[in-house]
């Protein structure tokens, strides 16, 4: 037992980090949008980064949960709320079955992203749980979630260690303008003086072709040399093509796998997750960076992620009674905000008690 899908949303679909290997055989890697959000959600929730997690765009889903398990909702800010009421997002939250989970309208952001403890049930295709939409395989059937959709939970959880601490700051993704840093290439050759002086000057606009695969931008024109067809090479997730109309389109994690349109540049992993959070209408600048400062910026987030692992996973120490009891009260009262029965597991002088409040 698991989840049920009372209601599917605009756009929510099965996605882990991506379908890795298997670009040379056209298949692209998809995956989820906003790796930060899901990355974040995953560990609250107790699971590694690369567990498959629910990516609900823009008009949330509603879930009815049929069974207990421990949940984190990270990404942007969709209204999520549990039998009505508004629920704290970045943190994990025990859920009973029966409880209703739903979201309200987008307040900001475009993306959220729910991880469940344990996993969910859902088979492993060519190594990843992604849904694939435009092949139809992974996730679940292959396609986006909709109404008496059901789905089990692996190993579902009543307590996590550090159940205290597993709550963060929601990031922010309410601006309306964006910088986007980039690193040039590979045919930023392609363009004149001037064209790359525009793309790099200019302040574009999210158009309303913005989809899973790619993020079209309308603005000053981005002059080429002799037009922007080149023999067909390979794609990455943040590849910012030019065509000849002189447009910027940055390819997202359903792009395809190579591509016959040059590549001005490459917008870098850790600024990919503010553009997925972003609506159309929003305003984008680009930034140029060297490789060794887009490399650092990406060690320093992956060291971000590991440290909040260990800080999460480590071995409590023993509550005295004071603190036992304490902390017990504490987190009852955030769960009696739901009105909910709730169940811990505490330790007192190196004694394990399990406890219902």
């Amino acid at each position: 037992m698991g989840i049920r899908i009372v209601n599917g949303g605009f756009m929510t679909t099965i996605q882990d980090l991506g379908r890795y290997g298997y670009q040379e055989t056209g298949m692209s890697v998809s995956g989820v949008m906003d790796t930060r959000s899901a990355c974040l959600a995953n560990l609250l929730a107790g699971n590694d980064v690369d567990e498959a997690v629910i990516e609900v765009t823009m008009m949330g889903p509603t879930i009815r949960f049929l069974a207990d398990n421990i949940i984190a909702v990270t990404g942007g800010d969709l209204g999520a709320k549990l039998d009505g009421l508004a629920m704290p997002s970045y943190r994990a939250v025990h859920v009973n079955a029966g409880q209703t989970l739903s979201f309200a309208g987008m307040v900001s952001g475009s993306r959220a992203y729910i991880a469940f403890a344990g996993g969910l049930d859902i088979p492993v295709v060519m190594g990843s749980r992604s849904t694939n939409l435009k092949s139809k395989i992974g996730g679940f059937q292959g396609r986006k979630l909709g109404a008496g959709d059901e789905i089990g939970f692996r190993a579902p959880a009543m307590w996590l260690p550090n159940m205290a601490e597993r709550r963060l700051a929601p990031d922010d993704f309410s601006a309306r303008e964006c910088t986007l840093r980039v690193v040039m290439g590979p045919q930023d050759d392609c363009f004149t003086e001037k064209g790359i002086d525009t793309f790099l000057g200019s302040t574009y606009k999210i158009s309303n072709e913005y989809d899973r695969m790619g993020c079209r931008m309308e603005g000053e024109i981005i002059e080429h040399k002799a037009g922007g067809d080149i023999i067909t090479d390979g794609i990455s997730f943040g590849a910012v093509q030019v065509p000849s109309h002189g447009n910027p389109i940055v390819m997202m994690a359903d792009h395809q796998t190579t591509g016959g349109y040059t590549k001005i540049a490459n917008v870098i992993s850790v600024d990919l997750p503010k553009l997925a959070q972003c609506m159309p209408g929003a305003r984008i600048h680009f930034e140029k960076v060297s490789i060794e400062e887009a490399q650092r910026l990406y060690c320093e987030w992956n060291t971000e992620m590991k440290e909040l692992a260990r800080k999460l996973t480590r071995e409590a120490e023993p509550a005295s009674d004071v603190q036992a009891v304490a902390l017990a009260a504490a987190t009852c009262a955030d769960s009696m905000y739901w009105g909910k029965c709730a169940k811990y597991r505490v330790i007192v002088d190196g004694q394990e008690f399990f406890i219902e409040l």
